[in-house]
């Protein structure tokens, strides 16, 4: 028994030990690939065997003629003609150039397809945040066992991963932008196609990525973020400020809500992990907002690798001014007709509950984009073992910044056959990326006292 107690201890020491530890960076001659052989933040610039996947020349770099600020952005690639549709009946064709996802929307849903074009790689940045990744991807190391990150601001930290987590944590702070506005709307739906929107007016103040930023001035932030319910009239007034922190473990997601009823603000601790999201009838966890954020500390990350796979990319389609939401909406899953899917190569990386920990999702596995680091598709499965959920990240380069980030999100629960579409924004002004706010602007103060006006 003496010599069990001592294993034991000796086991809880090390654990304890390997949580502290910091994990190294990149070499020098390692960052000096990107931008050679590697892209700037650390995809394959080469195209793939067969071409089917081009090399990355770029990026779109300038807004294409025609385009001014405000408006829906124009698809550069209207002219595209589908490749391939892919159906329940010809999926098995396919199957190697699916995620488990795609296939069991496929399988479940007779008017699911997937329509094929060619590939872009659209995907780009601002020069200084390609600088920067070649800097930090010296200096970036994990902390915490992997639950934090110092050592970098700006940049993707770790452009040549190693581990799942350091997947994870390139897709929490790459760049989308110095601050945001937009307003956009949430349809809870139900299996036989009916909704009520719920309408939001976001705010973002992307701390990590402002020009100039020291890690010293972050303060421990990546970001802070206000979004205000502003119909239906039932819950309009409701307003929730987020400052998400780059070190959970040490110091928590700080969260508020105000509430126009009772006039008051208060903390919200349960803002966070599988608490269900803002007015999303249970159809989303809070940790499925951007496809995934928060602290990654329940999760044990483990890298699968890197996959040649269908993926919903340049959505400009599904963006259009010209497309209402009804056009969008329809049972079981958002029409077919209006999405776009190409073929990318993605990192895929797997999430399994940690041992003592809580989650509605035992096991997650996302498809991260390898030229812009967002999850693109990501499967959530329940403690059966089970494919619960599917979650779409449908994007575009919103080429005034430049940065690539969603239009929508899709989150599908296959054993309800309701979905929820997040971001809808057709009939919405479009974001703006040229806000400026200061800190003060999103303190409880601030919002406390926009509550009372």
């Amino acid at each position: 028994m003496l010599k069990n107690a001592l294993a034991g201890a000796f086991a809880l020491l090390l654990i304890t030990a390997l949580a502290g530890l910091s994990f190294a960076a990149i070499t020098a001659d390692e960052a000096a690939r990107l931008g050679k052989d590697l892209t700037p933040v650390g995809a394959e610039k080469a195209g793939n065997s067969d071409g089917s996947i081009p090399a990355w020349d770029g990026g779109i770099t300038t807004p294409p003629e025609g385009y001014t600020k405000g408006m829906h952005h124009p698809d550069p690639y209207a002219d595209d003609k589908v490749l391939v549709t892919i159906t329940a009946a010809n999926m098995d064709q396919y199957k190697n150039r699916l995620t488990a996802g795609h296939q069991a929307m496929l399988k479940t849903y007779d008017s699911f397809k997937m329509n094929i074009y060619p590939t872009h790689r659209s995907a780009s940045s601002p020069q200084r945040i390609y600088d920067m990744t070649k800097k930090v991807s010296q200096t970036a190391e994990l902390i915490n066992g992997g639950d934090g990150v110092k050592g970098t601001v700006n940049g993707i930290p770790f452009p040549i991963p190693e581990s799942g987590i350091e997947v994870l944590w390139n897709h929490m702070l790459r760049y989308r932008g110095d601050a945001a506005s937009r307003k956009i709307a949430q349809a809870p739906m139900t299996r036989g196609g009916s909704y009520t929107l719920v309408k939001f007016d976001d705010e973002f103040s992307l701390s990590y990525s402002q020009e100039g930023m020291t890690e010293e001035e972050l303060k421990n932030r990546i970001l802070m973020f206000r979004q205000e319910v502003t119909a239906p009239a039932r819950l309009a007034g409701n307003v929730l400020l987020v400052h998400e922190t780059m070190n959970q473990v040490t110091e928590p997601r700080a969260a508020w809500v105000y509430n126009p009823g009772q006039r008051r603000v208060r903390r919200a601790p349960n803002v966070a992990y599988d608490n269900p999201g803002t007015a999303a009838d249970s159809l989303r966890t809070a940790d499925q907002f951007d496809m995934f954020n928060g602290a990654p500390d329940r999760y044990n990350w483990k890298l699968i690798g890197k996959k040649e796979l269908y993926i919903p990319y340049n959505n400009y389609l599904l963006h259009s001014d010209k497309l209402k939401y009804k056009d969008i909406l329809t049972p079981l899953h958002a029409n077919p007709d209006y999405l776009r899917y190409e073929l990318h190569r993605v990192w895929v990386i797997e999430a399994t509950l940690r041992e003592g920990a809580r989650h509605l999702y035992k096991k997650r596995v996302f498809y991260i984009d390898e030229d812009s680091w967002q999850i693109m598709v990501a499967e959530h499965y329940d403690n059966r073992d089970q494919l619960w959920r599917v979650s779409e990240g449908h994007s575009i380069n919103y080429y005034e910044v430049p940065t690539f980030w969603t239009t929508l999100e899709t989150h599908y629960d296959l054993q309800s056959g309701r979905y929820l579409a997040l971001g809808l924004d057709n009939e919405a002004e479009m974001y703006d990326f040229s806000i400026k706010r200061t800190d003060q602007d999103y303190s409880p103060g601030a919002l406390r006292r926009a509550g009372r006006r």
